[in-house]
């Protein structure tokens, strides 16, 4: 089935023969879906501290950052924002010429509302020899939006959300590239240091490296803190093969094998070359302006405390397994592991002691995560479960809709009923107890992927994406889910979310 050819493309990506037959049998077989306990709610799986306890936890995020500990803000900014103006491409290729749709009213009644209005005005200047409102009282809507959408104008159709301007501050407008800059000196900076991280596609790079190279030296100077800022690009050899619809290999025109990005879940590589006692992960379109960055920040360093305090406790109770330890205290490591970090299984009292003493350990000496988990309000998103593991103990996972068998009226039902979904919104901790990193790869559950129907040049075929990073990616990690506010939760999905009084 694959030629000298197709074995010499798969080699220039750093892909084995080997897992391309184990993608394409993945298309023959699926995969399995995940069997479900409950959806994690308030006392069932989701912490939500008092205020009290909240102050406790922030002070311990800010003790372990005074002792100097390595922390670095993750943020993935891959891909481009086309989606975030499906409608307004629309407009444009439509048939009338006047705003029609609500969304396409909304967005010329509101257009001095953005962020971008002075820079699409100064386009709109140099290639039409008119500002917006001139072209607007002409009728000549159309180009005002091809302006902000092509390449001889803003751009944005094809530019990475992290590059767009997303909030006004007087004259200035930044973009959510420098918005979590800001965020990383607010809460993750230590020893007067901020690292930074993101990940972007290879055609942005550029794009983001000279965007930082503006902007740095004003928000280091405004918070007094050095910035430590690095990218990285999705690797090649995390890409999946596309099948066409009777699983064999979908072939481009000129005969080649057709790969396509793994999906999210292919930066567990990129995260596992961080080195960082502690790393924040939060997707680039999340931000807000600096007036409303206060709630923002309280619940980042309250999860980071959450995060802190409970490794804590896990490493004190792996040495003690790696001691001498009574059944007394074999016993509070078992309800820790139990009742702190919602990882249960069946039948551990009729365990022999050593037999025990292995099962905790292994739970306890691996990656930690606290998640925050806002209420569900209907957005798109993963939600919080308790769900049956390989091994056949129960812990707290994230879950997309996809990984859930739809035919079982129960499970359908738990995730439509479920109060709490995670909006991307984690903090990990990456070493072990002797300061030495984990290899990520190992805790991902490789049967966690999924299929999904696409097209190329009219074609139909079947695409594969990885285990997500926040799903499957992160399947066999210490789990802690925290309720926090929904204010914290802004996303971007279409240019209109930015009129929302979160974003003005």
């Amino acid at each position: 089935m694959l030629s000298q050819q197709d074995l010499q493309q798969i080699a220039s990506k750093g892909i084995t023969e080997e897992q391309i037959n184990s993608q394409l049998k993945e298309f023959e077989t699926g995969f399995p879906f995940l069997k479900l306990e409950a959806a994690a709610a308030v006392g069932k799986g989701i912490m939500s501290p008092s205020a009290e306890e909240r102050d406790c936890y922030i002070k311990a995020w800010n003790d372990y950052k005074a002792a100097g500990k390595k922390v670095v803000k993750f943020v993935p900014a891959s891909g481009a924002a086309s989606r975030m103006f499906k409608d307004m491409f629309a407009f444009v290729n439509a048939d009338y010429t006047v705003p029609t749709t609500d969304f396409e009213k909304k967005y010329f009644d509101n257009i001095e509302k953005f962020a971008f209005f002075n820079a699409l005005d100064a386009v709109c200047q140099a290639n039409e020899g008119k500002g917006i409102n001139d072209l607007i009282a002409e009728g000549n809507y159309k180009a005002v939006a091809r302006n902000m959408l092509e390449g001889g104008g803003l751009n944005y159709g094809q530019l990475p959300k992290g590059l767009l301007l997303f909030h006004k501050y007087g004259e200035e407008a930044r973009t959510p590239m420098e918005e979590h800059l800001v965020e990383g000196a607010l809460y993750a900076a230590s020893k007067g240091e901020a690292n930074v991280h993101f990940t972007v596609s290879h055609e942005h790079m550029a794009l983001f490296e000279q965007r930082v190279e503006q902007k740095v030296g004003a928000f280091s100077e405004k918070f007094g803190i050095k910035y430590n800022i690095s990218f990285s690009e999705q690797k090649p050899s995390t890409d999946t093969v596309a099948a066409n619809p009777d699983n064999t290999p979908f072939r481009n025109d000129d005969g080649s094998l057709l790969f396509r990005p793994g999906g999210h879940g292919a930066l567990i590589e990129n995260l596992n070359e961080i080195d960082a006692d502690v790393v924040f992960i939060k997707n680039i379109d999340n931000v807000v302006p600096d007036r409303l960055k206060d709630e923002t920040v309280t619940y980042k360093q309250l999860i980071a405390g959450i995060l802190v305090t409970a490794q804590k406790k896990a490493f004190e109770y792996i040495k003690l397994l790696d001691g001498d330890y009574t059944d007394e205290q074999l016993k509070e490591i078992a309800r820790f592991v139990s009742e702190d970090l919602c990882c249960r299984k069946e039948g551990i009292c009729d365990m022999k002691r050593e037999e025990l003493a292995a099962y905790l350990r292994g739970k306890l000496n691996r990656p930690m995560r606290v998640c925050g988990v806002v209420k569900n309000v209907g957005e798109p998103g993963g939600g919080p479960f308790l769900t049956y593991n390989q091994d056949g103990s129960i812990s707290l996972q994230i879950l997309e809709s996809s990984q859930i068998d739809k035919s079982n009226e129960e499970y359908q039902r738990m995730f439509t009923e479920g109060t709490h979904f995670n909006p991307v919104d984690l903090v990990c901790a990456v070493k072990d107890y002797e300061g030495k990193p984990f290899n990520l790869p190992d805790f991902v559950d490789k049967t966690t992927g999924f299929i999904s129907s696409k097209s190329k040049n009219g074609k139909e075929l079947k695409a594969l994406e990885l285990p997500g990073l926040w799903n499957g990616a992160m399947s066999d990690w210490s789990t802690i889910f925290v309720e926090v506010p929904l204010g914290t939760f802004n996303p971007v999905k279409t240019v209109n979310d930015l009129l929302r009084e979160q974003h003005q």
